[in-house]
């Protein structure tokens, strides 16, 4: 542990060595606070503390990969690999694994829809309703319903305090969205925290996780919103070992629900509680802190924090005010030019960053002008590809056949004379009979006007998954996962497509047996999991990470 120290500062080791209760660590920009995190987790276990009851929680994927390396350098592989080190989410997703099924209301088998899944669901939801999309846009009720779950408003309460013709029809929208997602046996990304606290109220379960935890620790405290706020209290409450490390300086996301009270009014919530400033930086110069120091002063609602470094005064930082975008643009290009031409900078060491992709366009005319060639960093994300969304889809029924969203994605891919007239049909007959669609298309007599070719194409399709349904568990996943691509057909319908475009298409689900076969050689599964098949920690990974 003296290593750990070693190379801290006074306020660095005061936090690490914290002994128990609250801990608030206002930690500026570039003061080391990742650092402190992970040596606190490294400190705790040397004092004897066991690593299954320690909770680390940040907010991206990267984040937690990043705290997972460095407690593996600290404590060694073996001792990391049994804390609980994730993201909200994926906690949340790895809890409701085990506890869900308590409501009644869900299977453990439950699928994860993501932003776009979800959008697609309330446009479905939108025609049921018979609602103009134009007059109740997708992207704006789900952003509503986003908001309310983030809030913790159940589409009951919703509907209880809908005052106004607009929001009672997002209530209407915001309950059927709720009854499809269940009939799923489906999470949105906010279910999972929301659905999360609700099991939490069975008195049972909660006292099991807050024994179980005997310490929490929160990275990005600025970031959270009502619902993880919640959840780290209701937690936290036996044991009261909460350590949560932030800055209200930079809280940048109230937009998406963050809400700055949560650790402005930490030491309401956790009477007793210490705070610990790290003011020191270590990643910029002086020049760049007073400045930085001078903006943010002018915050009417903080607390006060002066960061400081030894680093050096550091150069003048300069400032241009544009008249318009085409004056920022010109100004930007000529500073690019300047600093290859005088300075000898490669174009290609140099990078121009914007806020919304719409402020790219009028930079790259300037580029185009000048001659000037450059690559855009962006483009469509690679889950988000069409063929990775319809073998995640296949992966998906195969893994909860009731999930008819991603059903509905795959029934006509590739084609089996399955269109929207005899989809109805079926669509229709699910609804009036109460059950999933793959209950009508594993038994298409259930149906009315569907032909017996139709029929024998559905009892194909629904034999296919029920021969996959019967192999999870059986092969890995990587192997399981290139049989749904042939065995469904849908690797000889891109060949069979001899197009530039379907080779790409093909090289994209290579790429995602590679991320299988990654998957498996990274060992993820900890040992209290390992009774999960493959299959189900793999969509949730990918799900979480998407």
């Amino acid at each position: 542990m003296s290593n750990v120290l070693k190379h801290m500062n006074p306020e660095q080791k005061e936090a690490i060595l914290h002994e128990r209760g609250p801990l608030l660590v206002l930690a500026g920009a570039g003061s080391g606070k990742t650092r402190v995190l992970t040596s606190r987790i490294a400190h705790l276990i040397s004092e004897g503390v066991d690593p299954w009851r320690i909770l680390a929680i940040t907010f991206t994927n990267k984040a937690a990969n990043e705290m997972k390396e460095r407690i593996n350098l600290l404590v060694g592989e073996s001792c990391a690999q049994n804390i609980w080190v994730s993201t909200f989410h994926s906690f949340c997703a790895r809890f409701l694994r085990y506890e869900v099924d308590s409501l009644g209301l869900y299977t453990r088998n439950f699928v994860i829809y993501d932003s776009a899944d979800s959008q697609t669901l309330i446009k479905n939801c939108l025609k049921e309703l018979n609602l103009d999309d134009k007059q109740f846009p997708a992207n704006s009720i789900q952003s509503t319903i986003s908001n309310a779950k983030n809030a913790l408003i159940s589409s009951e309460q919703f509907a209880l305090n809908a005052d106004n013709f607009y929001s009672q029809k997002v209530a209407e929208v915001y309950q059927l969205y709720q009854t499809r997602l269940r009939l799923n046996n489906a999470f949105d990304f906010d279910d999972l925290l929301m659905v999360t606290i609700e099991v939490l109220k069975n008195e049972e379960i909660l006292e099991k996780y807050q024994n179980k935890f005997e310490h929490i620790l929160i990275d990005e405290y600025q970031d959270t919103n009502q619902a993880q706020y919640e959840l780290a209290k209701i937690l936290s409450q036996k044991k009261k070992n909460i350590f949560v490390v932030g800055d209200a300086d930079q809280s940048i996301y109230a937009w998406r629900g963050a809400d700055i009270r949560n650790i402005m009014e930490f030491e309401s919530d956790f009477p007793n509680a210490r705070v610990i400033k790290l003011e020191q930086n270590y990643r910029s110069t002086q020049k760049i802190l007073d400045a930085a120091n001078a903006v943010i002063t002018n915050n009417y609602n903080r607390r006060d924090k002066k960061l400081w470094t030894e680093n050096g005064e550091g150069d003048p930082i300069s400032c241009y005010q544009a008249f318009n975008e085409q004056d920022e643009a010109k100004y930007i290009l000529e500073s690019i030019l300047k600093l290859n031409s005088i300075y000898n900078i490669p174009y290609n060491n140099i990078a121009v960053l914007y806020r919304t992709n719409a402020q790219s366009r009028v930079i790259e005319e300037w580029f185009l002008k000048y001659g000037i060639s450059y690559t855009m960093v962006g483009g469509v994300r690679f889950y988000e590809r069409k063929e990775i969304k319809d073998i995640l889809a296949y992966l998906r029924v195969i893994f909860n056949p009731n999930d008819t969203l991603s059903l509905l994605r795959i029934i006509n891919i590739p084609k089996r004379g399955i269109g929207g007239t005899t989809l109805k049909k079926l669509v229709d007959a699910a609804n009036e009979n109460n059950v999933p669609l793959f209950d009508i298309i594993s038994n298409p007599g259930l149906a009315n006007g569907i032909t017996d070719r139709i029929k024998k194409q559905l009892e194909g399709f629904s034999t296919f998954i029920f021969e996959m349904i019967g192999l999870i568990g059986q092969v890995p996943i990587t192997e399981f996962i290139e049989k749904v691509m042939t065995d469904s057909g849908y690797t000889n319908y891109l060949e069979s497509e001899n197009s530039i475009e379907a080779q790409t298409r093909l090289e994209n689900l290579k790429e995602l047996l590679s991320v299988a076969k990654g998957f498996i050689e990274e060992n993820i599964i900890p040992e209290d999991t390992a009774v999960e098949s493959e299959l189900e920690q793999f969509l949730t990974r990918v799900a979480l990470i998407a």
